[in-house]
């Protein structure tokens, strides 16, 4: 069967060419990254040669030339790919249905303050203090609404969201989580088992999240609140970045059960927290029944365009 909670389904009449070129999964993906990339190096340019030219190195001009040069045409890409070449309402990134991401960052807050509240009953965390003179904006923009924002367009808003369509669910679920992981390799203090950490506990259930809820919005804001929460406000290392957080804290024990300098998504709790949550949304998924086969597996698009119309519209 076809599931019609996928937000795109090729049209019917479509020529041949056009299905492999323009509508196919491999073919979206690879404009979107294409794309992506080139807008960045031309804003990239743009910035660091006119805007910030001669401007003195301080953590303001770092943010603004992070936030203008990957987060802005994350979202200007995803935008077109979804108005010119899908042609459809941009369901999972509604304006109207922001407040979903609240929905979010109360999951995310409490998610890490769960996690760091085991790591204390396990004699791991410590705090020693506070830091009156937190920069919770910068932070808030750069440690928690910039990757948030960025790194779920990408990785669920189109390589979940459009590896599904092909392979369904799993193998979204799995080359998602991957690829998320992965891309965390090149942090500060990374390692095999950090990449292996992150691709367990964030990119499944991010990616199950995602599938259940169909909205970017509340994948966002778990996002950013887990981010913020963890360097921010408890003072941990963030997948290996030091912040400046609002508790001065240190953690002790083995690297399995404090996370190392790579910080709590390295630590065997956090894995576990998160897989407990993942498999509470596995379980979800399957009482509903929206799990989506492979492509070979389901009927024909034609079949059931209708049904999606309605679905889409509603």
């Amino acid at each position: 069967m076809t599931d019609t909670s996928l937000a795109f389904i090729t049209p019917s009449g479509a020529p041949a060419w056009k299905r492999w070129l323009v509508y196919s999964p491999l073919a979206r993906i690879l404009i979107f990254a294409i794309t992506y990339w080139l807008l960045t190096w031309v804003i990239g340019h743009f910035v660091h040669g006119v805007v910030l030219r001669g401007a003195a190195k301080t953590p303001w001009n770092d943010a603004s030339g992070y936030l203008s040069i990957y987060v802005v045409p994350a979202f200007l890409v995803y935008l077109a790919l979804v108005k010119w070449i899908e042609r459809r309402r941009m369901i999972e990134f509604a304006p109207q249905d922001w407040p979903r991401a609240w929905v979010g960052v109360i999951a995310g807050v409490l998610l890490f303050t769960v996690t760091a509240g085991a790591l204390w009953l396990f004699g791991s965390y410590h705090v020693t203090g506070t830091h009156p003179h937190v920069a919770w904006l910068l932070a808030l923009l750069t440690l928690g609404i910039g990757p948030g924002l960025c790194e779920e367009i990408v990785f669920r808003g189109v390589l979940f969201r459009i590896v599904e369509e092909g392979l369904g669910t799993w193998g979204a679920l799995l080359i998602s989580a991957i690829f998320f992981g992965g891309a965390h390799m090149l942090n500060p203090d990374a390692t095999v088992w950090t990449c292996t950490a992150i691709t367990i506990e964030a990119g499944l259930l991010i990616g199950m999240l995602y599938h259940v809820t169909r909205s970017l919005w509340l994948c966002m804001g778990l996002h950013a609140a887990w981010n913020f929460t963890e360097g921010t406000v408890y003072g941990i290392p963030v997948s290996g970045i030091d912040t400046d957080g609002w508790l001065i804290s240190h953690r002790t024990g083995p690297e399995w059960l404090s996370g190392g300098a790579f910080g709590a998504e390295a630590s065997v709790v956090l894995v576990g927290i998160c897989s407990i949550c993942t498999l509470a949304l596995i379980a979800v998924a399957l009482r509903r029944g929206s799990i989506v086969a492979p492509s070979w597996r389901r009927k024909k698009p034609e079949a059931v365009s209708a049904d999606y119309a309605v679905k889409a519209t509603s």
